[in-house]
């Protein structure tokens, strides 16, 4: 194996990042088929006031990732493995042919409806750099109640923890985390709780609407979420694909698992650079790029030296 396709998740969006996308034909003819399909022009999503919905945010991402990808594949580029992270796996899911795309715009709206309705306010993500996953657990059991319901949620790197919950309950853990020596000690600009308990009502409902779809088995590597395990069954692929939302997301280790399995060189999918800077920082003797931070010329270019 050689090259892997990364797909990032919400907190990577920004606004623009439709129109910021390269000309070529594959990326406007899938702009034009989510268009179709939702029966609005997907290219109005990406303003700063419609990426204030998760709604917006989720599909704008699942169409950027799919969009690229597809233009990379039209030259010629087709990655040994695919991992994304949190809604980043719908389009590794498109991608890999377990999904179709049709279905995944679907499964994403739903998914971010479902999200949106359950917590409209008052909940979110955070992010804690320098302390390890025990030391935020343990922060996080002393500030988990009831009323303030907060969790462990994304492992991205092994010192930058991502919790999901409450403002309250994360405040708590932040000011805590805080005075435990981190880095940095933030909220993020995600305003559901994703990839904790409280949104497994989430996850069933998308179990249920996977079990009506059609699946194909992948013919890449699909690397999970929820175990971070090379998947290569379907009904495997959406298990995990139902169960990111409601489970933390083991990213830091998906990465080593494709590293493990040969990878060197990850290109990831617009937008932003969130992925490749934490697989550079992890395994620098693999060559990480963002696509959306480079040109596509640029990163057809890269991806010829690793044929």
């Amino acid at each position: 194996m050689t090259l892997a396709f990364l797909f990032p998740g919400q907190g990577s969006q920004s606004p623009g990042m439709l129109h910021a996308l390269p000309e070529h034909p594959a990326i406007a003819r899938t702009l034009d088929e989510v268009s179709q399909i939702l029966q609005q022009d997907i290219r109005a999503l990406d303003t700063p006031e419609s990426l204030q919905s998760t709604v917006s945010v989720q599909l704008a991402l699942l169409t950027a990732g799919v969009a690229v990808a597809r233009a990379l594949a039209d030259e010629g580029v087709m990655p040994d493995a695919v991992a994304g992270l949190s809604v980043g796996a719908f389009a590794a899911a498109v991608h890999c042919g377990v999904l179709s795309f049709p279905d995944a715009i679907q499964l994403v709206r739903q998914r971010a409806e479902l999200m949106k309705s359950l917590f409209p306010t008052g909940y979110g993500l955070s992010a804690i750099v320098g302390l390890t996953e025990t030391q935020v657990s343990a922060l996080v059991a002393e500030a988990h109640t009831t009323q303030t319901p907060v969790y462990v949620g994304n492992i991205n790197a092994p010192r930058q923890i991502v919790i999901a919950g409450s403002d309250a309950g994360m405040s708590a853990v932040l000011e805590a985390a805080k005075k435990n020596g981190a880095r940095k000690a933030e909220a993020l600009q995600v305003a559901v709780p994703s990839h904790c308990p409280l949104l497994e009502p989430v996850a069933q409902a998308l179990r249920t609407r996977l079990e009506e779809m059609t699946l194909r088995p992948p013919r890449l590597i699909y690397v999970g979420n929820v175990k971070a395990r090379a998947l290569r069954q379907a009904d495997a692929v959406a298990e995990d694909l139902a169960d990111n939302i409601a489970h933390g997301v083991r990213w830091h280790d998906a990465t080593t698992v494709l590293e493990e399995l040969g990878c060197r060189l990850f290109l990831e999918m617009p937008p932003g650079r969130v992925l490749s800077d934490l697989a550079r920082e992890s395994f620098p003797e693999v060559r990480s790029l963002a696509v959306g931070q480079s040109t596509l010329k640029g990163a057809l270019h890269v991806a010829a030296q690793f044929r």
